[in-house]
Formats: C-alpha cells, structure tokens, sequence
C-alpha cells in the first residue's frame, strides 16, 4: 500500500515522529491498514555498532533494504525508521516502493544539530541508546538533506520537533496519513501511486517448476533438431517433426542450423518469456505448452532469416 521513509540526523526525533505516524494511521477511519515500523532495533542491531565503520554501516542498509523489499504489499504501510541520511540509499528504497506499484513518501525531521547533539547527551545520561561522540558527528557530517524537487524524496512531509513537537494531531503527521490513506478514483489528482517498469520491477516470483520446464522443454527441442539434421531427416523440404500435437518446424533457409546458432535462438527466448511475464502471463508450467511457445517462436525467426 505504501512506502514511509523516515529521514532526519541522529537523535533529531525520528523514532517519535515514526511512532505517531504508526498510531494516527491505526487511529485512521476503516478499514485499517497493516503498520509495520522497521528500524535498527527490530532487527536486533545496535546503533554504535551498526554505524562504527563504512563496511559495518554498508551492510545494516543492506539489512534494512533486504527487510522492506520482503514486507512491501498492497495491504500495509511500511515505515523505515532510520537515517536514511543518503541520497542514493533514499532512491534505492524508492525502486523497491515503484517495482511494488505502492505510494512513497519521506517524513523529514528538521532539527537543528545543537539540539541534536543536547538530546543525544540527554539520553546517554539517562541510560538510553546513544549514540558515541565519534559516530554522531560523523553522521551528522555526512548527512545529505532531502530536496522535494527530486523524485524519491517526493512527496515530502517535514516535521520540526524542537519548535513544534510532534504527536498524531500534528497537522504534518494529518497531511501524510491523508495521502497514505486516501481512498483513489478517477478524480484523484494530489495521491501518487508509483508505477513499476521493467527496470526496476523485482522479477514475478515465478514457480521453479515452470523454470525449470522451460529449460528441459527448449533443451529437448534443440535436441531433436541437432538429430534430425546430422541424419539427414529434415530432407529437402527442411521440415522436421517434433512429434504428436506439435507443430512441425520448417526451415525457410537453405542450409543447416547450427548449434551455436540454434542455442543463441534458445537464450534469446528463455530472456524474452522472463521479460513478458513481468506484465503478462507466468511462463508455462507444463512441458509441452513450453516446447509449442519455443517451436512458434524458432518458425517465426528461422523463417525470417
């Protein structure tokens, strides 16, 4: 249903806005949709050390992108509530929301990094999770400001915690549960729904069954040509039969098929079938439904060569 990216510095009051967000869209009109707030912590990992190295740091975005991508669906809201300080990470999280087809939106928190830095000593002498000197300003260097002229940071929601607070009757927090929640028609102009394409839409979850009838289906067809043609049954009228309820294969060109030839043919099909079922029908799961689409398509390019 919707993609939520959560995107402030360190300890600049993330975690409250994603937690209000999650209970005014609960406290929304039916019917209710599924909220799920992903974060460092529910999945088990520390901030500290999470953040103490490019590498360690490289793979929690990896960890967290892994996570959305299993959770997107038509029917809930994800909220991702972490840096996101990243541009590049912020438009790879857009892919996954476009390549679902759901609603995307950032929730950016504004807070000055003065006050940042007061509420993160705050929480060290409290107890709480901090994070270490070091890692804060380093974060806080490297933070990249989300811009609404760009696409993955748009629609953009910004909320300002240390001026205004934030709770569920914030007008910012109304506005973004409206556009999550509303319901699409016709005359829906100001909700965008992403649309996926096939560069960025994650493969059809395609039965391994039907993967593999493809692939012993058009191995089987290559076989039975190679036969053919080294024992001379094609003839002259370059004909050969693939057996009962299945078409012939007829050879427009005068001269033999080669193997090479005949598996770049075999390639290019399997390729073409996966890219059509990103919008179509899944590839057949049945032998010869998968041999009758390859010999159709072999007639087809052997015939116009």
């Amino acid at each position: 249903m919707a993609l939520v990216v959560i995107c402030g510095q360190p300890c600049s009051g993330k975690s409250t806005a994603a937690a209000c967000l999650a209970d005014a869209i609960q406290s929304a009109d039916d019917p209710k949709p599924s909220v799920r707030i992903i974060d460092e912590s529910s999945l088990h990992l520390g901030r500290n050390q999470s953040y103490a190295d490019m590498p360690m740091e490289k793979n929690l975005r990896g960890v967290l992108r892994s996570e959305v991508d299993r959770s997107l669906s038509k029917n809930s809201i994800i909220i991702v509530d972490s840096l996101n300080n990243i541009k590049g990470y912020r438009y790879e999280l857009w892919c996954l929301a476009r390549a679902a087809g759901i609603r995307y939106c950032v929730v950016f928190c504004d807070t000055a990094d003065a006050t940042c830095r007061q509420w993160n000593r705050m929480r060290e002498e409290m107890g709480e999770s901090s994070y270490e000197t070091k890692i804060f300003e380093d974060l806080v260097r490297r933070f990249e400001k989300p811009e609404r002229r760009n696409r993955w940071d748009s629609p953009l929601f910004e909320v300002f915690p240390a001026k205004d607070g934030i709770s569920q009757s914030s007008s910012v927090i109304a506005d973004a549960v409206s556009y999550l929640t509303k319901k699409i028609d016709s005359k829906t102009r100001d909700v965008k729904v992403l649309q996926p394409t096939i560069a960025t839409q994650t493969a059809r979850a395609t039965d391994a069954n039907s993967l593999y009838e493809m692939d012993k289906a058009t191995q089987a067809v290559i076989n039975i040509i190679v036969e053919a043609q080294s024992q001379g049954l094609a003839g002259s009228s370059n004909r050969i039969s693939m057996g009962p309820n299945l078409p012939a294969i007829s050879f427009y060109v005068h001269r033999p098929i080669g193997l090479p030839e005949l598996r770049s043919l075999r390639r290019t099909f399997i390729k073409l079938t996966g890219q059509y079922s990103l919008s179509g029908p899944p590839p057949p799961s049945d032998a010869e439904s998968a041999k009758r689409m390859f010999i159709d398509y072999l007639n087809r390019e052997i015939g116009a060569a």
